[in-house]
């Protein structure tokens, strides 16, 4: 199975776009990309029942509990900074080489992914130099 790599991280703040939660929004609390789940705080909560001796062991009361489920990466999407509607996430690379996050829709920088590196030149990469070609002899 392929390791699918996610766009979106922990801390994030998204929207569910479909299942059961559709509608509600909340913070991004594991990020699971081996599966290509997320679960997120306060959204598709599942009824689990925890048994006397787990409950012992956890020091709680046994019974019924509600728990967060995972849910399917392609079923939530970013919440805009600027206006709280959902949004992509796309990724731009700035005049100083640095790797940035955005939203698409508002296109609001997110987070640096990656810093710039001052030993290259910003913009594209150095040409490369020809091999020194040999004069021919006749």
């Amino acid at each position: 199975m392929a390791v699918l790599q996610s766009k979106l991280k922990k801390g994030d703040e998204v929207v569910v776009i479909a299942g059961k939660s559709k509608g509600q929004s909340g913070k991004i609390t594991r990020v699971i990309t081996a599966t290509g789940r997320v679960y997120v705080e306060g959204v598709n909560l599942v009824n689990k029942f925890l048994s006397a001796r787990k409950a012992m062991m956890m020091q709680r009361e046994p019974g019924q509990i509600q728990a967060e489920a995972s849910i399917n990466v392609s079923n939530v999407m970013l919440k805009d900074p600027k206006t709280g509607k959902p949004t992509r996430v796309g990724y731009r690379i700035e005049s100083d080489g640095s790797k940035v996050r955005i939203a698409k829709a508002s296109n609001t920088v997110l987070d640096t992914i990656k810093k710039a590196d001052k030993s290259k030149p910003a913009g594209k990469a150095a040409p490369k130099k020809k091999p020194a070609t040999k004069a021919k002899s006749e």
